[in-house]
């Protein structure tokens, strides 16, 4: 199971580079149309922000991985190795259910949308709204891989925090990452 999320992972970073490959052009040659040649690519901004939200959705789901999100140890650092796994567990299960909601949520906007056509692209608005729901599965299949080793013991101390305090925190073997 590990494997196949690692390979999922590497996969999505794949597509979030093409994606913000994509965005960058479209963008960047719909300034030049604009101020240069006086016209433009009509697909480009609606394109760009249909991109923009599944690549902030799927980077969500490669961050969750990595557990590269930021957060806080106020409390959970002043626990002990039980008091942490509590914390964790108790974690794991409300993202888990925060999961399901976005799951619910978007699956509904997604079958309601399934009809109405985007005002450029003319392509279904559910394509839109899906990338809630792939972010949703994604995400809780890490979630519950991550919630079944803890349950288990498999964990160790350093993985019992879930997130970063920093981007600045040094390294473990003390080399600068610059």
């Amino acid at each position: 199971m590990n494997q196949v999320i690692a390979r999922m992972c590497w996969l999505i970073d794949q597509m979030i580079a093409a994606m913000l490959a994509v965005m960058v052009v479209l963008v960047f040659g719909n300034v030049v149309l604009r101020y240069v040649f006086n016209s433009g690519i009509s697909v480009s901004e609606e394109l760009s922000r249909w991109l923009f939200v599944w690549l902030t959705f799927l980077g969500a789901v490669v961050a969750l991985h990595e557990r590269a999100h930021l957060g806080s140890d106020m409390l959970v650092g002043r626990l002990g190795p039980l008091g942490r796994k509590l914390c964790l567990g108790l974690s794991y299960v409300a993202m888990l259910g925060v999961c399901w909601l976005v799951f619910r949520g978007a699956l509904e906007q997604t079958q309601i949308n399934r009809e109405t056509a985007s005002a450029v692209m003319e392509v279904p608005v559910a394509l839109f709204y899906a990338c809630g729901v792939v972010f949703a599965v994604l995400a809780a299949l890490i979630l519950l891989r991550d919630l079944v080793r803890l349950l288990r013991g498999e964990l160790s101390a350093d993985e019992l925090q879930m997130f970063q305090e920093s981007e600045e925190r040094p390294h473990a073997d003390g080399a600068d990452p610059r």
